[in-house]
């Protein structure tokens, strides 16, 4: 198995070009071409991690946070991001993070937070904006069925849990080729009218080589006539944070303490609680505090997330709750969402999930 393929069939599922300005997602150690014995599923890269890795004779680490997130300016072994870094290099161990970009996917990390508190109805909480474009083409209406199909499979056409979604309008094209043209139709020198079929759909940004190189691949036409439009829709199936509706309305006391048993919680730092029923959740997996007046406007009874600062828990201002269940406890599930996503894909291949707690924060 080659890193490449393991590399692809995560990145369908979460496109590096979703990740954030800061992130530092990709393969950071290691060569696409290298081949792959076992990989092994971390939420951390740790020197136990690493260690581990040796033992088990796995040649390809892939962790949810990047082990290296800022620049290096050596390699001497002065502290732990670089003891990693030359060990894996010395034991020609690959590493790949999957970070914001899994984060940002509706089928990612706060998906995996709603499956285990059983939410349903769910919707990204704060869409992203700018990531949609508009393809409009035209091409011989004998034609339309295949170029359609094909930026289809290559992408385009999907809003929401549709997709091959697009519109068609005939309507007749004009054109008249040069001495140094090969039309498909018509003859060159002379204006031809043909009757064409206008296609429009829409896709995401990050898919838009693809889905141009299926169109020309498909159009019979020498010079293909199409226009991409710049879209200001949210992107309803990209985002930060997911909300979601239990099946049932619980108890403030008994719903925090069903959360805390169900992360394997050391404990829950929570805002005031204010004697209501919950209902509608709002969730972000790691770092949220910045997703708390988008989980208020959303109309959230509480907001569970991690490293909540003292002052962001005033910010709940008597409207929800806001639950800090811990930073490693939001995201634990991360490797059981890469190790499915693997095992999907590759159900013969050695792929492990790493048995060292990372965990840095300690109660007592």
């Amino acid at each position: 198995m080659k890193v490449k393929k393991i590399i692809d069939a995560l990145e369908q599922l979460a496109p590096p070009y979703l990740q954030e300005s800061y992130d530092n997602s990709g393969l950071l150690i290691g060569h696409k071409n290298d081949d792959v014995d076992k990989v092994l599923i971390t939420l951390d890269i740790t020197e136990e991690v690493l260690h581990e890795s040796i033992r088990k004779k796995c040649n390809l680490i892939i962790s949810h946070h990047p082990v290296i997130f800022s620049g290096l300016k050596s390699i001497t072994g002065k502290n732990t991001t670089e003891r990693i870094v030359e060990k894996a290099i010395k034991n020609n161990i690959a590493i790949y993070a999957i970070h914001t970009n899994l984060d940002n996917v509706d089928k990612g990390i706060n998906a995996i937070i709603c499956d285990k508190i059983g939410l349903i109805n769910r919707r990204i909480l704060a869409p992203k904006k700018e990531l949609l474009r508009k393809l409009v083409t035209f091409c011989p209406v004998d034609h339309a069925e295949k170029v359609r199909q094909a930026i289809f499979d290559a992408g385009a056409g999907h809003i929401g849990e549709y997709d091959n979604c697009s519109f068609n309008a005939t309507g007749t094209g004009s054109f008249r080729g040069s001495d140094e043209s090969n039309p498909f139709v018509g003859e060159k020198g002379k204006l031809h009218y043909e009757n064409e079929i206008r296609i429009e759909t829409i896709y995401p940004v990050y898919q838009e080589n693809a889905i141009l190189k299926a169109l020309f691949d498909a159009h019979p036409y020498e010079e293909v006539a199409y226009d991409i439009y710049f879209l200001g829709n949210k992107f309803e199936n990209v985002g930060a944070g997911m909300t979601g509706e239990l099946e049932s309305d619980m108890d403030e006391s008994d719903f925090l303490k069903t959360l805390k048993k169900t992360f394997s919680a050391g404990c829950i730092r929570h805002s005031d609680l204010l004697g209501k029923k919950i209902k509608k959740v709002a969730v972000c997996g790691g770092s949220g505090s910045f997703l708390i007046e988008n989980a208020k406007k959303a109309g959230a009874d509480i907001f569970i997330t991690g490293d909540v600062k003292y002052h962001d828990f005033f910010e709940a201002d008597g409207k929800m709750v806001i639950a800090d269940i811990g930073h490693f406890e939001s995201e634990q599930f991360a490797k059981d969402l890469i190790y499915s996503v693997l095992n999907e894909n590759f159900s013969n291949f050695a792929v492990l999930i790493s048995e060292t707690n990372t965990n840095s924060v300690n109660y007592i």
